[in-house]
C-alpha cells in the first residue's frame, strides 16, 4: 500500500480519511515541543493567553534536534515517549491541535480528546532520527529558547514519515485483538 500524502495545516475532512495503520508522509509546517514547552504552553493558557504559534490544524511533533552536522539543516530528530506529555494535551486539543507525532501509547483520557475533538495520532519510528532528519528543510526557534532542545520549534518537511497510531474514531494501532 502506498503512502498517503498529507499537508499541513491539516483539515477535518484530512484527519476523518485517515485510518488506524496508515502510513503517511507528512509535508508542511509541523512544531516541536516536549514536556517543559508544553508545561510553559498550558501555564499561558490557564492564564487566559496565547501560545506561540497558530494551534488551529497544527501538528505538534514530541522532538529535540540533535547537533546539527556542518552543511546540514538539521541533526538527528526522533520521537520521545508521547505518554510524558498526556496530562498537557487535552487543552491543546481542545484549542484546535489536530495531530500529534510520537512513539508510545496514549492515556485514555487523550484518546477520548481525539475522538471528541476528531483529531489524530501518529508514531514515527524511535531509532530513525537519522531518516527523520533527511525530511526537515527548515528549522527556527519560534519560543522559549531558555529551555534549549526542548524550545519550540517550527520546522518545515517534506515526506515526514508516519504511521496513523490512533485515528479520529479511536482505533489504536496498540491494540491487541
Amino acid at each position: 500500500m502506498n503512502p498517503i500524502r498529507l499537508t499541513t495545516p491539516l483539515t477535518f475532512e484530512a484527519v476523518a480519511s485517515l485510518k488506524c495503520g496508515d502510513r503517511v508522509l507528512i509535508t508542511g509546517t509541523i512544531y516541536t515541543a516536549r514536556d517543559a514547552a508544553h508545561m510553559k504552553m498550558i501555564q499561558e493558557l490557564e492564564k487566559g493567553g496565547e501560545i506561540p504559534f497558530p494551534l488551529d490544524g497544527s501538528v505538534i511533533y514530541y522532538a529535540g534536534p540533535t547537533p546539527t552536522r556542518p552543511g546540514n539543516i538539521s541533526g538527528a530528530f526522533g520521537p520521545t515517549t508521547s505518554g510524558r506529555m498526556d496530562k498537557m494535551t487535552v487543552p491543546l486539543l481542545e484549542k484546535g491541535l489536530k495531530g500529534m507525532i510520537g512513539k508510545g501509547l496514549r492515556s485514555q483520557e487523550v484518546i477520548d480528546s481525539i475522538i471528541k475533538n476528531r483529531a489524530v495520532y501518529f508514531a514515527a519510528i524511535g531509532g530513525a532520527g537519522a531518516l527523520i532528519g533527511q525530511s526537515v528543510k527548515m528549522i527556527s526557534v519560534v519560543a522559549y529558547e531558555e529551555l534549549g532542545a526542548e524550545a519550540i520549534r517550527k520546522i518545515v518537511v517534506e515526506e515526514f514519515p508516519a504511521i496513523v497510531a490512533i485515528d479520529s474514531t479511536g482505533k489504536c494501532i496498540y491494540d491487541r485483538e
